[in-house]
């Protein structure tokens, strides 16, 4: 790769991490993994991820009835399908 890595990486952050929504999302999703450690379902470095049964992308919440503890393969895989079905979508 001919660029510059710290600049390639700056152009990344602001181009996908790093707009209002982004990180609105992103704290949503800490806080969900805050809720669950709290609740004595995940703890650091325990290899499991908190799941959203309706995503946040799709108007889901941070309620305990919306949270459920996966491995993250599992999780990253939903993740992926749900994707594949929004660029479907947007396809039409």
């Amino acid at each position: 790769m001919a660029t510059n890595s710290k600049e390639y990486n700056r152009k990344n952050y602001k181009k996908y991490w790093g707009s209002k929504k982004a990180k609105q999302d992103r704290a949503k999703r800490n806080n969900a993994r805050r809720v669950l450690t709290r609740a004595g379902k995940v703890s650091k470095g325990d290899g499991k991820e908190v799941n959203h049964k309706r995503p946040i992308s799709s108007g889901g919440t941070n309620s305990r009835r919306n949270l459920q503890v996966t491995s993250r393969k599992k999780n990253r895989q939903d993740g992926a399908k749900i994707a594949n079905r929004n660029k479907r979508r947007k396809k039409k």
